[in-house]
């Protein structure tokens, strides 16, 4: 069964038995270490749902193809399978501008929405992106918008692609970011922007410890948990 294929219910999960949180926010800002921690924390699964995308740009890019060609784009979307998932490459620095135009695309988009909303329906989940609080999970009871500073996460981001022993300079990295960041933010379909109801956490000067109990005291509060 390929992903395309899965199809949710259209009730929406219960908050008090099987909660959503909703994570979003720019690239490098810390939500996808923040978000699998929540999700060990609460004991419900966790998505990274820019994995989906990032699946997609790579296998687009693997066949040849141009990310930008919607045709191309939503013929890999609908055949994405569970392995394209842990496939090589997907957090190559092409991969990352691939990503960001498959996601403009509302095709696209639409064949992967299932596919995130049935993952948390039947048991809560932690979900981490640039549209859960928007698009996937509107209702959700808890929704964090984290970001950074673009100095911050554009540093962030150049150690981590050091640390995989790349050999590119900061300016580089932050111009790349900027302009996936303007991609993201611009695009008609599902744009990167707050939920209004998010609670903003901005992580620039927060070390992984500091963004962790800011975040929970959130859910805390939000979920009633005392």
């Amino acid at each position: 069964m390929t992903l395309a294929e899965t199809r949710p219910a259209d009730a929406p999960p219960d908050p008090a038995t099987r909660p959503i949180i909703a994570v979003d926010g720019p690239a490098a800002a810390g939500k996808g270490t923040l978000a699998r921690r929540l999700a060990t924390e609460l004991g419900v699964p966790y998505l990274d749902t820019g994995l989906l995308y990032r699946a997609v740009g790579r296998r687009v890019l693997d066949s040849g193809a141009d990310p930008a060609d919607p045709a191309a784009a939503e013929a890999v979307a609908r055949a994405l399978t569970a392995e394209d998932l842990v496939r090589p490459g997907l957090r190559a620095p092409d991969t990352d501008g691939a990503a960001s135009r498959v996601a403009a695309m509302p095709a696209v988009r639409a064949l992967l929405l299932d596919f995130q909303r049935n993952f948390g329906r039947d048991h809560g989940a932690v979900l981490d992106g640039r549209d859960i609080g928007t698009v996937v999970f509107p209702a959700a009871p808890v929704k964090l918008y984290v970001t950074a500073s673009a100095e911050a996460r554009a540093h962030r981001r150049w150690l981590e692609r050091q640390s995989r022993g790349e050999s590119v300079a900061l300016e580089a990295v932050a111009a790349e970011m900027a302009a996936r960041d303007a991609r993201d933010a611009g695009r008609d379909a599902a744009p990167m922007k707050p939920a209004e109801d998010a609670v903003l956490l901005d992580t620039t000067t927060l070390d992984a410890e500091a963004a962790f109990a800011a975040a929970m005291a959130v859910v805390r509060a939000k979920l009633n948990l005392g």
